[in-house]
C-alpha cells in the first residue's frame, strides 16, 4: 500500500463527472489497484475513488498544467467501464510504501458471535417447534446467520446483531430476496434478532414482513431470569 499526502486536484470522468479543486489530501493506492482520495474529515469515506479492476499510470503534465505548477499526473482507469480518475499532483508532502501482508478478514464481535451460537441452540425462541437447518447458511452475497424450519416446515432466515439498525434489516432483505428464488426453500420468512433494535429498524422490518426478536443475552446464557420477546 502506498500512502501519499499531496497538494492535488482530482477529476472523475465516465458515468458521472466530478471535480475536486486544489487542496492537500491523502491518496491511498492499494495493492488491489484501487485508489482512494481522502480529506481530513468525513471519517472512513473517501471524497472520490476508483475500485478494481483498474490501472494507475503516471503521466507528464501538459505544458499548460506544468506552467500552473502541476508536477505529476496520475491517471487511474477502470478496466471494464473505462471510467477514469485523473489526479493533478502539485506537491508531494509525504510518500511511503507499506506491505500489510495477508488480512485475516473481519471477525464478528464476541457478543454477537455468542448470540448466534446461543440462538442456534435455542431455536424455539425463533418459532415453537423449530429445528436448525444450518448456521452461516451460504448465499451468493454472504452467509445468513441461521436458517431454521418451523414446526410446519417453513424456512426462516435469521440475521443476528448485537444492536439492530436499518443496515441489518437491509442486509436480511437482500438475503431473503435471494433465498426466495430457491424452490426448495421458498417461501422464506425473515427474523431480525438483536439485543436492541432501533425504532427505525423495527418500522422498516415490519413494513417488509420481517419479525423482530429482542434477545436477552444474560438469560440465554442462563445467568438470570427474563424472556426474549418476539414482536
Amino acid at each position: 500500500m502506498r500512502l501519499v499526502i499531496a497538494r492535488c486536484a482530482v477529476d472523475y470522468t465516465g458515468r458521472l463527472n466530478a471535480h475536486l479543486p486544489l487542496a492537500t489530501r491523502l491518496l491511498v493506492h492499494k495493492g488491489d489497484g484501487s485508489l482512494l482520495v481522502h480529506s481530513d474529515g468525513g471519517s472512513y469515506k473517501p471524497l472520490n475513488w476508483m475500485s478494481p479492476p483498474c490501472r494507475l499510470e503516471s503521466e507528464e503534465p501538459g505544458e499548460e498544467e506544468a506552467s500552473a505548477g502541476v508536477a505529476e499526473v496520475w491517471r487511474v482507469t477502470h478496466q471494464k467501464t473505462g471510467d477514469a480518475l485523473r489526479v493533478q499532483i502539485y506537491e508531494i508532502l509525504h510518500d511511503t510504501n507499506h506491505d500489510l501482508g495477508v488480512d485475516p478478514g473481519l471477525q464478528k464481535d464476541g457478543v454477537e458471535a455468542d448470540l448466534q451460537r446461543l440462538l442456534a441452540e435455542q431455536v424455539d425462541l425463533i418459532a415453537e417447534g423449530a429445528t436448525l437447518m444450518r448456521r452461516e447458511y451460504p448465499t451468493a452475497i454472504g452467509p445468513v446467520d441461521l436458517m431454521v424450519r418451523d414446526a410446519d416446515g417453513v424456512a426462516i432466515a435469521v440475521e443476528v446483531k448485537r444492536r439492530g439498525d436499518i443496515d441489518g434489516v437491509e442486509q436480511l432483505t437482500r438475503y431473503l430476496e435471494l433465498l426466495g428464488r430457491d424452490p426448495h426453500l421458498a417461501p422464506v420468512q425473515g427474523v431480525f434478532a438483536a439485543q436492541e433494535i432501533k425504532p427505525q429498524a423495527r418500522v422498516l422490518a415490519e413494513d417488509r414482513g420481517i419479525r423482530c426478536l429482542v434477545l436477552d443475552y444474560e438469560d440465554m446464557k442462563g445467568i438470570e431470569s427474563g424472556a426474549p420477546r418476539l414482536f
